[in-house]
């Protein structure tokens, strides 16, 4: 006697099953588009990842030459270099990701027209590739807080973890979205351009935030405090500045509160960022 024979599963559309969840379930395609990523990057390069040390080190030399010593800012906050540091590794995180995530989908318009793949593995690889620059950051920041008196507490790690969710969970949310929207319109890359110097500048970094407080009208200041970014880098430095500060600075108000706030709201963007990139990747092939 023969075995019966088994119905066919019903034929589908490629891509059908496609979407984040997808995406990490091709974890080898995504670890091969993050690598193909860095060696693009780098191609040709003598320092190569040594890059991601240099350049942080060289913006945070600016930085505090110009602002903390030749504008005095180093005077005012007490131990400037992790102050700024804490906030600058951050920021930069948040805006390579929003950077890169944005060009993730045009930058692979060959693989996009002719390779069926889960759409979302491109601004996820780029995001991740951010998260690889992040690292040395990390390093130089650890370093500087651990010799400026800094020790690791469970408040302080929960602290530099609620932060850093923040930005991830916001930056992939808004870098969907833009890697959608930029297939279609190209001024967008201009857009975001712009928006990595306003962003430097609208978070206390290089400043306190009580400069806004007492330079600002009070429904500028909740507007600034209301930033998930804001809510973000202060936990960043209440993670790790505080140490060498005596104990007479004050953070944001509310900061906790306000940063659970500023997860849920990222939590949202992320949501609605997936949701419109799904609904245009349909369209992405013809438009490429």
């Amino acid at each position: 006697m023969t075995a019966p024979l088994l119905d066919d599963p019903p034929l589908r559309p490629p891509g059908e099953d496609g979407g984040l969840r997808q995406t990490f379930r091709n974890r080898y395609l995504l670890r091969l588009l993050v690598r193909r990523e860095l060696r693009a990057r780098y191609k040709g390069s003598l320092l190569g990842l040594g890059w991601s040390y240099v350049r942080p080190a060289v913006t945070f030399s600016v930085y505090f030459s110009v602002v903390g010593v030749f504008l005095g800012m180093g005077k005012q906050i007490e131990d400037f270099p992790v102050y700024l540091f804490s906030g600058m590794v951050l920021v930069n995180l948040f805006t390579e990701t929003l950077h890169s995530t944005t060009r993730s989908v045009t930058g692979n318009a060959p693989l996009v027209n002719k390779v069926f793949l889960p759409r979302e593995l491109f601004p996820t690889a780029s995001a991740l590739v951010s998260l690889v620059h992040f690292l040395p950051g990390m390093v130089i920041l650890l370093g500087g807080a651990a010799a400026a008196g800094w020790r690791p507490s469970p408040a302080a790690l929960a602290a530099a973890a609620l932060g850093f969710s923040i930005i991830v969970v916001l930056g992939l949310g808004l870098g969907l979205a833009c890697a959608a929207v930029n297939v279609f319109f190209r001024d967008l890359e201009q857009v975001i351009d712009i928006s990595v110097i306003v962003i430097t500048w609208s978070v206390p970094m290089i400043y306190p935030w009580t400069h806004v407080r007492e330079h600002a009208p009070g429904w500028v200041l909740d507007a600034y405090l209301a930033n998930p970014l804001v809510s973000a880098v202060s936990l960043f430095q209440r993670a790790f500045w505080p140490p060498a500060t005596g104990g007479d600075f004050t953070l944001p108000p509310d900061l906790y509160a306000r940063a659970g706030l500023s997860l849920g709201v990222s939590v949202l963007v992320f949501l609605a960022g997936h949701a419109l990139f799904a609904r245009m990747q349909r369209r992405f092939a013809q438009e490429l």
